[in-house]
């Protein structure tokens, strides 16, 4: 194994009052638990098959995208470091290049990245034309032979890795909804891929106008990866809290009820907004629905950076993570 795992990882029956007056069961799958060191969740999923594709192809490089407070970026350092790979990290926005380093970059540089920071227009036009021949040799000319991950990691072998979560969830059927947060679609997309017939997988978006674009990212994922789309799939747009980075009152309010609650600090830029839409939506859903909600990650970030985080303005649909 590349990168070594606890799995399956533990699944939870919760007890919450509130569900249980609209009929439906709560599950977590308990997918932060899964490894140590920040690779944690899905972006261990993600990564595991990509990092195998790296080694087996010879690289020694893996170069990547993201913002200032992406979870990608500092599970791709910690992974590269894990595997004695060399990393780099393009950074959207090249006003942070002389900016005090948030917890998140400054981990990612201790695990020996090397972070590159662009303006935004060249960093929309690179991941737009990532694909072309042409900006893979810019690359290439720039930092040498490297494995490109694209934002977020999104790629059809990371949705491949998160449609084994789905082997962990025994019994799966017409009544079960499988939730998860979505920054890029690749987890949603490997879950839908992978459910059983009847079951249905739940995304819940993170972005602030993503409507749309999240659609049609899912399905591309499919078609690349499995040359075939699903029905079985639905995104709701609901819960953003205003855009990637905002942590809005009512979220935090419900983040820190969930935690007193069921002792459980959950990550509030995904997690939260996620585990606030199932709630929220519950009393719509029929009764005797089981929701599997998948804790994609640990609540890693300090509550001071979190709060900075929050200031930061949203990077729009396609630029999270």
């Amino acid at each position: 194994m590349v990168l070594p795992a606890a799995l399956p990882s533990p699944l939870v029956t919760l007890t919450d009052p509130d569900l249980a007056d609209s009929g439906i069961e709560l599950r977590l799958k308990r997918d932060d638990l899964i490894a140590p060191g920040g690779i944690s969740g899905n972006k261990w999923r993600k990564l595991v098959p990509n990092l195998r594709a790296a080694l087996d192809e010879g690289h020694t490089r893996l170069l990547t995208f993201g913002g200032a407070w992406s979870h990608h970026i500092h599970a791709v350092a910690a992974a590269a470091a894990a595997c004695g790979l060399a990393s780099v990290g393009v950074i959207r926005g090249d006003e942070l290049a002389d900016a005090p380093r948030n917890w998140s970059l400054a981990e990612a540089e201790r695990n020996g990245m090397e972070l590159a920071f662009v303006d935004r227009r060249t960093y929309r036009e690179t991941l737009a034309h990532l694909d072309d021949p042409a900006t893979r040799r810019r690359i290439e000319r720039r930092w040498g032979r490297c494995y490109v991950l694209p934002e977020g990691g999104s790629n059809a072998l990371a949705a491949r890795g998160t449609a084994g979560l789905v082997e962990e969830l025994p019994g799966l059927g017409p009544r079960d909804l499988v939730c998860c947060p979505v920054g890029t679609g690749g987890t949603l997309a490997g879950i839908a891929a992978a459910l059983p017939a009847g079951a249905r997988a739940w995304g819940v978006a993170v972005l602030k106008g993503g409507a749309g674009y999240l659609e049609d990212e899912v399905t591309r994922l499919h078609r690349s990866g499995w040359a075939r789309t699903f029905p079985n799939w639905h995104i709701s747009h609901t819960h953003h809290g205003g855009g990637y980075a905002r942590l809005p009152a009512a979220l935090t309010a419900f983040a820190s009820a969930f935690e007193e609650r069921h002792g459980l600090a959950v990550e509030p830029r995904y997690v939260a907004k996620m585990l606030h839409c199932v709630y929220d939506t519950a009393p719509a859903l029929p009764r005797g629905t089981r929701v599997t909600a998948v804790i994609t990650g640990p609540p890693h970030a300090p509550a001071a950076e979190a709060a900075e985080a929050a200031e930061t303005p949203d990077p729009g649909p396609g630029r999270a993570r």
